[in-house]
C-alpha cells in the first residue's frame, strides 16, 4: 500500500540534499539572487528544456553534460545569460570551475543579451556554506517578478519503504505551453534509474508545465532538473510517477496563480474532441487566448469568444455539437444560445472567484485535455513595460 504525505523543506527534504540563497550583487539590498542545490553524492540527472530556438548558455553548456551524474546546481536570477554567444559558454565554465562539487551545472533567469557578471557570481560562490539547509532563501534567490516562492514536497511510503521527493520552482510570465519563462528543480532520495528518471519527467511535464499559459511567450532559459541521490535505495515506479505528477501539477498552477498582475486561475476543459490531441491542441489555444484572457479579467461571460477560438483551433467541431459552460452554467449547448439575464448574472459571479473551470464539449468523441490559464489585465503591461528598470 502506497501512503503519500506532504513534508516541509522543499529541495532539502529528501535524504542529502542541501541549498541556500544569498546576495551577490545582481539584486539591489539584501534579496538573494544566487542560489545552489547540492548532493552528498552525484547525483542520476534527467532535465527538459524550452522549446525555444535561442536557448540560453546554460541550457546549451548543460544539454552536452546530460547522461553523467553531476553532484547539484548552481542558479541565478536578473540575468538570463541568453543570446550571449560564445562568451556565454565561457562564463558558465569560468562559475562552474568555483564549485566545489562534482559537475555541477548552471542555471539562470533574468534580462537577455546581457554579459553574465561572473565575478560577482563567483565571489557569491566562496561566501556559499555548502552544508547549509536552507531552501526558503534558495526558493527566494531565483524569483524574477514572482510574488511568491514555490515550494513542495512529499514523503512517500511503500510496500518497499520510504522515499522523498522536493521541489522549487519559478515563474509568473512568458508562461507558454512547451514550458515558459520558468525554472523548476526536484529532488529525490528515490533509487531511480537515470533512463527512467528522464521518460518519468516527460510524462509528467504534459498536464503540469506543458499545460500552462499566462500570457503566450516561450522564454530562452525554461529547465527542470531532476536530481536523484538514491540514498534511500527505494524506487516504486508506479509510486514515484504519481507523486512526481502532483509535485508538478501543484507547481505549474501556482505558476498560473501567480500570473503577472493576475487574479483569476482557470482551467479550461475541453472533451468530446474527435481525439487527445485535437482536445489538447484546443485547450491550449483557450489557455493562451488574450480575448478570452480579457474577457475573464472583466468577468465577461462571453461565451462567443470562447466558441471563436475552438474554430480557430482547426481542431474537428460543429456548432450543433458544441456545449460551452463557465463552472455548472451551461451558456451554449448544441447549437442553442442559453444565455439571458439570469445565465448572465450566474456565469458573472462564478468568473468573479478566484479559480474556475470553463468546459467546451465538441461533441466529436472521447477526446479530453485540460489546460490552465489566467486573466490578462492592466497590471501585466505596467510590470512588462517596466521590466529593465
Amino acid at each position: 500500500m502506497t501512503q503519500f504525505f506532504s513534508v516541509t523543506c522543499g529541495v532539502c527534504a529528501p535524504q542529502g540534499f542541501y541549498a541556500d540563497g544569498l546576495n551577490c550583487g545582481l539584486r539591489p539590498g539584501d534579496q538573494p539572487d544566487l542560489a545552489f542545490i547540492r548532493s552528498e553524492i552525484p547525483c542520476d540527472v534527467a532535465a527538459t528544456f524550452t522549446a525555444n530556438r535561442f536557448q540560453a548558455a546554460p541550457l546549451l553548456h548543460a544539454k552536452e553534460r546530460l547522461g553523467q551524474k553531476s553532484q547539484g546546481v548552481i542558479i541565478n536570477a536578473k540575468n538570463a545569460n541568453a543570446m550571449t554567444a560564445q562568451a556565454g559558454i565561457e562564463a558558465v565554465q569560468a562559475v562552474l570551475e568555483r564549485v566545489p562539487f562534482e559537475n555541477p551545472l548552471m542555471s539562470s533567469t533574468g534580462v537577455i543579451g546581457v554579459p553574465l557578471p561572473v565575478e560577482k557570481i563567483v565571489a557569491g560562490i566562496e561566501r556559499f556554506d555548502f552544508s547549509a539547509q536552507n531552501p526558503d532563501a534558495a526558493a527566494q534567490a531565483i524569483l524574477t517578478t514572482d510574488r511568491w516562492d514555490k515550494q513542495i514536497a512529499f514523503e512517500v511510503e511503500t510496500d518497499s519503504g520510504r522515499f522523498t521527493i522536493g521541489a522549487m520552482a519559478k515563474g509568473a510570465g512568458m508562461i507558454a505551453p512547451q514550458l515558459a519563462t520558468m525554472l523548476c528543480f526536484v529532488t529525490t532520495d528515490a533509487a531511480v534509474p537515470q533512463a527512467a528518471l528522464q521518460q518519468h519527467l516527460e510524462e509528467s511535464m504534459v498536464h503540469s508545465f506543458n499545460a500552462i499559459s499566462v500570457d503566450g511567450d516561450m522564454s530562452t532559459n525554461d529547465s527542470v532538473f531532476i536530481y536523484a541521490n538514491g540514498l534511500s535505495g527505494v524506487y516504486e515506479p508506479e509510486a514515484f510517477g504519481e507523486v512526481l505528477k502532483r509535485a508538478l501539477h501543484y507547481l505549474a498552477l501556482e505558476m498560473v496563480r501567480d500570473g503577472e498582475g493576475a487574479k483569476k486561475l482557470a482551467a479550461f476543459e475541453v472533451r468530446g474532441a474527435a481525439s487527445d490531441q485535437e482536445a489538447q491542441k484546443a485547450a491550449k489555444m483557450l489557455s493562451n487566448s488574450l480575448l478570452v484572457k480579457t474577457a475573464l479579467f472583466g468577468e465577461d461571460p462571453n461565451w462567443g469568444r470562447l466558441a471563436a477560438t475552438i474554430g480557430a483551433a482547426q481542431v474537428r467541431c460543429d456548432p450543433d455539437t458544441l456545449s460551452i459552460a463557465i463552472g455548472e452554467v451551461v451558456l451554449y449547448d448544441r447549437g442553442q444560445n442559453c444565455m439571458d439575464a439570469s445565465i448572465e448574472v450566474r456565469a458573472a459571479k462564478v468568473l468573479a472567484g478566484e479559480s474556475f473551470k470553463i468546459t467546451c464539449d465538441l461533441g466529436q468523441g472521447e477526446g479530453r485535455f485540460v489546460a490552465y490559464g489566467c486573466d490578462l489585465g492592466y497590471e501585466y503591461v505596467q510590470i512588462n513595460a517596466d521590466y529593465r528598470t
